[in-house]
Formats: structure tokens, sequence, C-alpha cells
């Protein structure tokens, strides 16, 4: 997370982005399209001064085999980068693979992101249940760890509820004393039950149990693939711009 604050780069159009269209050209052209896409939502949701880290966290229960598979996951990490090469200058995004446990860490980086999060699922091994909590800790530790004081994103991609539903949710009002915004993004079917957890998490009681709403959760479906790429953007932005308004306001950001 480092530099951040660094000088602003203009990237063409007339406004600022935290990476210019000209870099990513130069380092990781096959992203450019989803730059702009990711660009233009940024501006739609009035988001092109803010600076902030983008954290991913990835599901690797059973269930989601199918999925690194056919390359879906490869394809919201390259979502998740493109949109963070708006929001943070360091052209990285730290990766969270989860299951029963923390399953491993990397950072994504421009340039060095095509086939790496196959590579890494398969180099991972056993595929287990599905624990949120250990997943939050991890990003809660990289960011606490990190010195910053600018907002974070977090994108946090399941399919299915957690095993221990209490420690999720434990975690979540905790860390809404921290600048860290969680936008929850479910892959599978709409109507299957296990979501019903995220929907709550997403309506937990402010004050009563959190002192902000730090959460937003959205349902990409059983293709999430098939999903467009602006549309996609627009729901991970949908609650951002109201929780860094509300965490302000609480002193949660300077």
């Amino acid at each position: 997370m480092a530099h951040h604050g660094g000088v602003i780069e203009n990237n063409g159009e007339g406004r600022t982005s935290a990476i210019s269209l000209t870099k990513v050209q130069e380092r990781a052209p096959d992203l450019v399209s989803l730059y702009k896409t990711a660009g233009a939502s940024v501006r739609s949701h009035g988001l092109e001064a803010v600076r902030a880290a983008v954290y991913l966290v990835l599901d690797r229960s059973g269930s989601m085999r199918p999925y690194y598979r056919d390359g879906t996951v490869q394809h919201l990490a390259e979502q998740v980068l493109s949109l963070s090469a708006h929001l943070d200058d360091d052209g990285t995004v730290p990766v969270v693979f989860f299951s029963t446990d923390v399953d491993g860490c990397t950072d994504l980086r421009l340039g060095g992101h095509r086939g790496r999060i196959n590579k890494l699922h398969e180099n991972l091994g056993h595929m287990g249940r599905t624990n949120y909590h250990w997943a939050m800790d991890a990003v809660i530790d990289h960011y606490v760890d990190s010195g910053s004081d600018q907002p974070a994103l977090v994108v946090f991609q399941t399919d299915g509820g957690p095993t221990s539903r209490a420690a999720a949710e434990r975690y979540l009002c905790k860390a809404a004393r921290l600048p860290l915004f969680w936008q929850f993004i479910g892959f599978g079917d709409p109507d299957d039950n296990e979501f019903s957890f995220l929907r709550k998490l997403d309506t937990l009681a402010v004050p009563a149990r959190r002192i902000v709403d730090n959460a937003g959760f959205f349902h990409a479906g059983r293709t999430p693939r098939a999903v467009p790429d602006h549309r996609l953007y627009d729901h991970l932005l949908e609650e951002f711009p109201d929780w860094l308004a509300a965490a302000r306001s609480a002193g949660i950001l300077a």
C-alpha cells in the first residue's frame, strides 16, 4: 500500500485517475477496456477524487471449483484490478483466498495478473468449508500493518453463507470502526437461502450493532461472467459513497 497521496495523474480525459491510461496501456494493454469502463463508473459515482486501497477476497470452498475452472474468478480479479487503478496508485490488489481458514494471500499486480489466480488456486490444495471471519481478520491485519489512514474497498466474493455466522457478524461489527468498506458479491443460485445471511449483514442495525453501515451485497447470479462490466462496477461502487460520507461524519475517516 505504498505511496498513497502521490501525484495524481491526468488520465487523458481531463479527469484524474490514480494510474493513467498511458501507464495501463504500457503495463496491461489487455485491461484497457475494463479500465475505461471502470473509470466511467467511478466518475458516475462522484469518486474520481477519492484515493482508496482495494482488496479482493476469494472463496475457495469446494463448490467454487467450476468458477475457477472456467475463468470466472480470474475475470473478477481483472475487473477489480482495473477498478483499483482509478483509486490506488500502487497498481496492486492484495488478494486473500479462504475456505475453512485462510488458504493463502498474494498481491495481484498490473501486468503480472494474467492467469495468476488459477495458478495460485491450484497450488493451494484442499478446498474446504466457508469461514468469512478468518479472511476478514487477514484483511484487517494487512490494512492495519500498512499504516494507511486512507479508506479501503474490500471486494468479498463468496458462493454461500459462512459456517460460523456469529463470528462473521462479530468481525463485521468490530471492523466498522476501521476505514474498511466490505462489498460482498454472491456467485450461484439467486433463490438459494445461502444468501439470506449476506442480506442480513447488509442491513445490520446502525448504531445499535455497528457505528456505520460498512457493508454492501449484490448477487451476480449463476453465471457472474454474464454480468456486463459496467453493471458489475456500478454494483461494486453503489454503497461506497454513502459509507465514505458516514465514515467521515463518524470520525472514522479524517
